[in-house]
């Protein structure tokens, strides 16, 4: 049973997941202090299991002799007068060599450990270290005795997988250190490697491995102490995906949003952006969603090749908090999926978190809220739904250190709005907040146009703000090209418009041109087949090349006499650049659909046969 000298209160009440505790006091008479947001452990008197059982639960709100607590768990079998631990710790994650490669829960156990030793129902109470204790990794001191560090300083290196795990001070310590000791060799993560003698004279061992509270950014302290710096976001996340890249750029260390109903390619979408994006690491938070897609995500990243050589797992974590799982829970999967991105940004990797999705996160708030009887605000989410959207999303970002590291975080979340409404308050919440958005359409799924992000409705805000690079590392003036192109795209789509109405007879010659345009633009350029080993994945040069060649195509149409004409031309023109797509560039299919495309624009014809 519980240890008598750690039970601090007591439970006065039960409502589903919000528990009440009643503070008990010390010798002195007062209450026992409690602090927001500190871990407590909730501990069932008539326990379901073979052993006593120990639910974590959160501080949400604190009064005078009580607190309310949110249990991770199933609070069944929770009784008034049930015992409660006081931890003193806020909900915190491990970091350290190990994370990757892992599938976490949103508390950051290891589900793969915790199904081969227990089964693959999870036993309710049950705690694993994030990062395994036993397993030894090679540490490389880059410091000496009598060196001087700081908080998020490199002390060392181990070898994780391909990348070069850094360890660094921790990020909680004040002030100067020096270096007392240091040693080299083999250790667990819980092994002391480095003891620093602060600047109060007192000594301070550490270890590979360090724990750090999950709602308070990584970098809060560093960025404080003038240790490490924001910068600007001068650079695009290159994902490959030409529709992104071209026209709705995403920064790198920027924010993003993907809203769209059931079926629109969401989890596609991600997938590729994942695979393909130019990235070091990639955090995946499966929040709420369905277990089925969940289980698709784990089953198919540890078998999906990675560019780069090995798998996509080999440099991914996963957090998932399935829609079946305690919504407690499922709110804290996000701040643990981003403590571990900031971590790894810190050692000056450029990280890439994918959250899927904010919508069932949310949701997960507003259960709460309504749990602690809050006032609600818009459709019965909680008044602060949009400044905790703003404070998630404000995470991401670029780090630069002191000795030149610089890292990226880089946060895209997608949005389920219910029915594919984006007015709902989620939506225009994250709208706010980011500078690119991706709006899936539900007709363009079923037009089987993919991606299916609709380019009248999406923007980018990176587009201005990244055109320096742009004209740097593509050409002067690529920002103008690409406005005058979405430009065409939304007069071929009044145009379009006018003719479901009225008929192609209803427009003129011209009009009817630009809607041709618009068409063979959007089914050449927008539109990728993810499936096709070529134009799955297309690099920024080749991009160039075919926004350039397209560009002239239909800037310098050859004599069109009518509609006919016209159409037969498109057709054609469409037919071999869609052709051009599913080409490697040094093959020989790819040099004779150039020739064929030449050849079309100076006859107006395709070649027979």
């Amino acid at each position: 049973m519980t240890d008598a000298t750690q039970v601090k209160a007591r439970v006065c009440a039960v409502h589903d997941d919000i528990v009440t505790i009643q503070l008990e006091k010390n010798a002195e008479g007062e209450f026992f202090p409690v602090i927001k947001n500190e871990v407590v452990l909730v501990c069932p008197s008539r326990p379901q299991g073979h052993f006593a059982e120990k639910l974590q639960a959160e501080v949400l709100r604190v009064r005078y002799g009580e607190a309310d607590v949110q249990v991770f768990e199933n609070t069944r079998g929770v009784a008034v007068g049930d015992p409660v631990e006081m931890t003193g710790q806020m909900l915190s994650v491990a970091l350290g060599p190990g994370l990757l490669g892992q599938v976490y829960d949103g508390l950051q156990n290891p589900l793969e450990l915790i199904a081969a030793n227990h089964g693959f129902f999870l036993p309710r109470g049950l705690v694993v270290d994030g990062i395994d204790t036993q397993q030894r990794w090679s540490f490389v001191p880059r410091v000496k005795i009598g060196s001087r560090v700081h908080a998020g300083d490199l002390l060392g290196t181990v070898q994780e997988g391909r990348f070069e795990h850094r360890i660094l001070a921790p990020f909680n310590m004040r002030g100067v250190a020096e270096v007392s000791w240091v040693q080299e060799g083999s250790f667990s993560v819980t092994t002391p490697v480095v003891r620093l003698t602060l600047a109060d004279g007192r000594e301070r061992e550490v270890c590979m491995q360090q724990h750090w509270p999950v709602r308070i950014p990584v970098n809060r302290d560093l960025l404080r102490e003038g240790y490490c710096e924001r910068r600007f976001p001068d650079q695009p996340l290159l994902t490959s995906i030409r529709l992104i890249d071209t026209f709705f750029p995403v920064a790198r260390g920027g924010t993003a949003c993907i809203p769209g109903p059931f079926g629109a390619g969401k989890t596609v979408l991600q997938s590729l952006i994942s695979r393909y994006s130019d990235v070091d690491i990639v955090v995946i938070v499966a929040c709420g969603e369905r277990a089925g897609e969940v289980v698709e995500t784990i089953t198919e990243f540890p078998n999906t090749p990675d560019p780069r050589g090995g798998t996509l797992m080999d440099r991914t974590v996963i957090v998932c908090n399935t829609s079946s799982m305690p919504v407690a829970a499922r709110e804290a999967s996000i701040y643990t999926g981003i403590t571990i991105s900031e971590y790894y940004r810190q050692m000056g990797y450029n990280v890439l978190l994918i959250a899927d999705s904010t919508s069932r996160w949310a949701q997960a708030m507003r259960e709460t809220s309504g749990r602690l009887e809050e006032i609600p605000g818009e459709e019965a989410f909680p008044a602060y739904l949009e400044s905790s959207i703003r404070a998630l999303y404000e995470r991401a970002g670029v780090i630069r250190t002191q000795d030149g590291r610089e890292g990226s975080l880089t946060l895209i979340g997608t949005v389920s709005p219910a029915g594919g409404n984006f007015e709902e308050p989620v939506t225009q919440a994250t709208l706010r907040t980011v500078k690119t958005f991706l709006g899936l359409s539900a007709d363009r799924a079923y037009k089987r146009a993919y991606p299916a992000v609709d380019p009248l409705i999406s923007w980018s805000r990176y587009l201005e703000q990244l055109s320096p690079w742009f004209d740097r590392a593509l050409e002067p003036g690529w920002t103008d090209r690409v406005q005058q192109l979405l430009g065409l795209l939304k007069a071929g789509e009044a145009v379009q418009q006018m003719m479901e109405v009225t008929g192609e007879e209803g427009v003129t010659l011209e009009d009817y041109l630009t809607w041709q345009k618009a068409r063979c633009l959007d089914q050449v350029y927008l539109q990728q087949d993810a499936f096709d080993p070529v134009d799955v994945s297309t690099p920024i040069e080749r991009q160039k090349r075919l926004l350039e060649l397209l560009s002239k195509c239909l800037d310098e149409l050859p004599p069109l006499a009518n509609k006919d004409a016209a159409r037969e031309y498109f057709v054609s023109l469409t037919g071999l650049l869609r052709n051009l797509n599913y080409s490697r560039e040094d093959s020989p299919d790819y040099r004779a659909y150039l020739q064929q495309i030449e050849a079309l624009r100076r006859t107006g014809k395709a070649a027979a046969g």
